[in-house]
């Protein structure tokens, strides 16, 4: 068998797939094997590239097989597929995997530690708190309005709404037991939604990146914390363009024959990131438009364009602002933004 120079490997819960070739590009290695045999046949074999599908567990994997001695890479599935055979198994997956890394111009996924992903889980735990005080705030309005009780939007006026239910002796009894159930699951999502944002504000205040990123109007600390937890390295990215494209803040490409055609935001990345960005830009636009307090720019740009629009390209210029920022060290200046967009424009 001649040296191993890369390994696809197709992973899952036990059962992993591998697929190796020399350095002529011939395969010479093909093993299906389980987790524990996996572990111990590369702590066997010589340090080599492993390639794995940016998938679940798979930054877990590279850092074992890094302590193992062998180069990881991680590549986003969607750059994978096209490299996958027809008939797709398991391993086809791994042969399209050791394909695309062959590729001069592949674009990887940054690896990230165990306290990296430990702050991400931060970002996930709250954002699923809070679609369940949503959930659950709909359920009790939903259900309330079946007795023809109705009470003002917002999440402020649910404790006073929930009160007056319990003393309402026109609900039945056996309702007014269920309500009282379903609001302390709201008060108890409530103490962990505050836990678990209390620990957020306290990692972004330790972090200096995410300080200075808090600075640019429209990014607050969630939307600062998310920006450092989910591009650790910003360098990867050869300027704010592409990061912004890496967010889908860019529009479609559909060009050809000398025409260009430029269509909707690709919505490709992170959709909360870019989510998180849309909302901060919104709450700027708002404000300039409603008090003409904002960059001159995005004054002039709101005569032209829908709120809407404005809105995804001011978060467009949020995100290169940050890649900025991230990469070089510095703090926002907003003098100098607003002299760099006069000149632009």
């Amino acid at each position: 068998m001649g040296q191993i120079i890369r390994i696809g490997m197709d992973t899952s819960k036990y059962i992993f797939q591998l697929h190796g070739v020399d350095a002529s590009e011939q395969v010479v290695l093909r093993k299906r094997l389980s987790r524990k045999a996996m572990l111990e046949f590369f702590a066997k074999l010589p340090p080599t590239v492993v390639v794995i599908e940016a998938c679940g567990a798979a930054h877990h994997l590279a850092r074992e097989l890094g302590r193992l001695g062998h180069t990881f890479k991680l590549i986003a599935p969607q750059l994978v597929k096209p490299y996958v055979p027809r008939n797709k198994n398991d391993g086809r997956d791994a042969e399209g995997l050791c394909e695309a890394a062959s590729r001069p111009r592949m674009r990887y996924v940054a690896v990230k530690t165990a306290e990296q992903q430990a702050a991400l889980m931060l970002l996930g735990v709250r954002e699923q708190l809070v679609a369940r005080r949503t959930q659950l705030s709909n359920t009790i309005r939903g259900h309330a309005a079946e007795f023809g009780l109705i009470a003002a939007k917002g999440l402020d006026k649910l404790a006073a709404f929930l009160a007056a239910i319990s003393q309402d002796e026109g609900v039945p009894a056996l309702a007014r037991e269920l309500f009282a159930m379903l609001a302390r699951q709201y008060d108890q999502v409530q103490v962990e939604l505050k836990a678990v944002e209390a620990k957020l504000l306290a990692w972004h205040r330790a972090d200096a990146t995410s300080r200075r990123l808090a600075q640019i109007p429209g990014i607050g600390p969630v939307t600062a914390a998310a920006l450092v937890m989910k591009a650790p390295d910003p360098h990867a990215f050869r300027s704010g363009r592409l990061f912004a494209a890496w967010l889908g803040l860019t529009p479609k490409d559909h060009s050809t024959a000398g025409k260009t055609r430029l269509g909707k935001i690709t919505r490709a990345g992170d959709e909360r990131l870019r989510q998180l960005l849309v909302v901060g830009a919104t709450s700027v636009v708002k404000m300039a438009k409603t008090r003409d307090r904002g960059p001159r720019w995005l004054i002039e740009l709101l005569k032209r364009k829908t709120p809407k629009l404005a809105a995804v390209a001011l978060a467009n210029k949020m995100a290169r602002i940050a890649w900025k920022l991230m990469t070089t060290g510095e703090s926002y200046d907003s003098a100098r933004i607003d002299a760099q967009m006069a000149v632009a424009a």
